[in-house]
């Protein structure tokens, strides 16, 4: 049974930027407290014209040439997304034909802000059962089609991108992906959801939070999906390299590097320049700590998100 590893990486911000100040024009609310609250400078979003696979595609193609592998390559495509170009087909499937990856099948995955994490540990299982060698894994959303921008409470904290990596199979069983954890609990659906649903009312709907509830579960059950996955492995929390978090809120980061005792240099702090991508966060982060050299060979690196469902979960890889 062999490992899998992330071998490249990809990235797509839309050109377009919506700061603090300019959102001090529209809504009740200003640069000082937004980014008290959040960390957030600026958000990226969509041209009217692009689709969710048109940030994927983006993605996707930086990643296969950092890889040095062309789409024929890619036996598997999953997008982690929570808005899709069209109810159906999936987005993956859309993001295929635009990439000619014609040896692949491809699905979406629906976990929200986990959807990657989510997404990332079906690939992993598909590598690990010799089904697969090459797949391509993306977070892609265009939020900014779900936001209510008169509301000051959500309008502020989203924004759009999209962030790819391709995982391969590898027979080092000491690199790779190590551990993986994934949670959920359903009775806990109306603290993060949309007011709309094709069945509820056939409309899309904009995102509801209940701000309060949702940071205290981010910070505690992030922190207990860490500590899980380093149980399985018998490590600590003093082996880990780096933590790569869901990019949601300064806040929330913080307070779980806190609980954890991790100090900050051993974090990924990237929301200040996208707010929160959902699914797109972490493989943007990933992609951004690769730019910037914080990777390295060896390296402990553990994933951490929790978005709508609620859903949460952890990943372990070592570099």
């Amino acid at each position: 049974m062999n490992n899998s590893k992330i071998i490249a990486s990809g990235k797509y911000l839309p050109k377009k930027i919506l700061s603090n100040h300019d959102l001090e024009k529209t809504v009740d609310t200003s640069h000082e407290w937004i980014f008290e609250r959040t960390g957030i400078v600026k958000r990226h979003i969509a041209d009217e014209k692009e689709m969710t696979s048109d940030l994927a595609l983006q993605a996707c193609k930086e990643a296969l040439k950092n890889a040095q592998l062309k789409a024929e390559q890619i036996e598997m495509i999953i997008v982690a997304t929570t808005t899709p170009d069209l109810t159906f087909p999936s987005t993956a499937t859309i993001l295929q034909s635009k990439l000619n990856a014609s040896n692949a099948f491809a699905f979406d995955i629906q976990a929200v802000c986990s959807g990657f994490v989510y997404a990332l540990n079906v690939a992993n299982n598909f590598i690990k059962s010799n089904q697969v060698k090459n797949a391509l894994v993306v977070g892609a959303e265009t939020l900014s089609r779900i936001v209510d921008w008169k509301d000051r409470n959500t309008c502020v904290l989203f924004g759009d991108g999209a962030g790819a990596v391709i995982l391969s199979s590898t027979n080092n069983k000491n690199e790779g992906i190590l551990s993986n954890n994934l949670y959920s609990d359903g009775s806990l659906v109306n603290i993060l959801k949309t007011n709309g649903g094709i069945s509820a009312n056939q409309k899309s709907g904009f995102i509801e939070m209940q701000g309060k509830e949702v940071f205290k579960l981010a910070v505690e059950k992030m922190s207990e999906a860490v500590l899980a996955g380093l149980k399985n492995l018998n490590l600590k929390i003093s082996d880990i390299d780096l933590l790569i978090p869901h990019q949601a809120n300064s806040r929330i980061l913080n307070a779980v590097a806190k609980k954890l005792e991790l100090p900050e240099s051993k974090i990924i702090i990237t929301v200040q320049d996208h707010a929160n991508t959902s699914a797109a966060s972490i493989p943007l982060a990933i992609n951004y700590a690769i730019e910037k050299n914080k990777i390295h060979n060896n390296d402990l690196i553990v994933l951490e998100a929790l978005g709508g469902g609620l859903t949460w979960g952890s990943i372990i890889m070592r570099w």
